[in-house]
């Protein structure tokens, strides 16, 4: 997987995001080359989303997890945008509703897993519920039984239940591929006063931004927990400098041609009895034709 490797995480190695780039300085590329080569992976994953669909074997989950002003909602636009969207959903997952919080915490996304065929790209996901959920200690206001809400082992426990979760979703013909985008404190910054300062972005920018913010170190630690926990062979996590965007999409989709790859999916062929009937259908279609001319 070239470059991809070394922000591959399958278990064997452990994150920590001080180590890691959040820019493309130290792979040393080229932005236009960069460029043209995100734009030949988008010519592949787009023919070969077309063979997945058509197969309907495997499923692909990507799920998308970052900091506020990753780019996350960008990143899906550039890079998937020209797929046939009847072959891809997006789901948002923002603050839990009441009725979402009436039920176990992975219900929400689990009412939105895809049909074996079929993309389903997760902007936040389940894991909110092992980061927000850490990092403020919600789960403290929670209605659920008393045994349910240990402080020393509910985080735990979902770490063990959500690693069995893509363990069973990979056994019943799905792939999981989780990506973090790893934007630097700084950039975030560049991007929140960008936020502010132009009209036509202030929308995005609230003041939850701000508190969320000031919890940076707390969030380092909750994500590296996270994907310390989570990370497999046959789910693995990729944690990808996002202080670029033109970068961080590229090697997004380098994630995706690689999982598509290995799927391998393939257009379904028709029996010997019926491959042997288009010749006489043909034949039927042109004699049509010839009638009505």
């Amino acid at each position: 997987m070239g470059k991809l490797d070394q922000y591959c995480f399958d278990g064997t190695n452990a994150l920590s995001l001080k180590k890691l780039p959040t820019d493309s300085k130290k792979d040393q590329v080229d932005k236009e080359t960069i460029l043209a080569k995100t734009e030949k992976n988008q010519e592949k994953i787009f023919a070969l989303q077309d063979k997945l669909y058509a197969d309907a074997k495997e499923g692909l989950i990507i799920i998308l997890q970052a900091r506020d002003a990753a780019g996350k909602d960008s990143t899906i636009r550039h890079v998937m945008g020209g797929i046939n969207p009847q072959g891809v959903q997006v789901f948002s997952y923002k603050q839990p509703s009441k009725d979402e919080l009436a039920h176990d915490y992975l219900w929400r996304c689990v009412t939105n897993l895809p049909k074996r065929g079929m993309i389903a790209i997760f902007n936040r996901s389940y894991y909110e519920d092992v980061l927000v959920v850490k990092v403020h200690e919600l789960y403290k206001g929670y209605h659920m039984a008393e045994r349910c809400l240990n402080p020393d082992t509910i985080i735990e426990n979902r770490y063990r239940q959500i690693r069995h979760f893509e363990e069973y979703l990979y056994d019943n013909s799905y792939r999981v591929v989780k990506i973090l985008l790893n934007v630097s404190k700084e950039k975030q910054k560049q991007r929140f006063l960008e936020r502010i300062d132009l009209p036509e972005k202030n929308w995005k920018f609230s003041q939850s931004d701000m508190a969320e913010r000031a919890l940076w170190d707390q969030y380092d630690d909750a994500y590296e927990c996270a994907v310390n926990a989570t990370a497999t062979k046959e789910n693995p996590w990729y944690v990808i400098p996002a202080d670029q965007k033109w970068y961080s999409r590229y090697l997004v989709s380098e994630i995706i041609l690689d999982v598509l790859q290995k799927i391998d999916p393939q257009y379904p062929t028709l029996s010997q009895e019926e491959a042997e009937k288009l010749p006489q259908y043909k034949e039927m279609l042109q004699n049509e034709n010839m009638k009505h001319s």
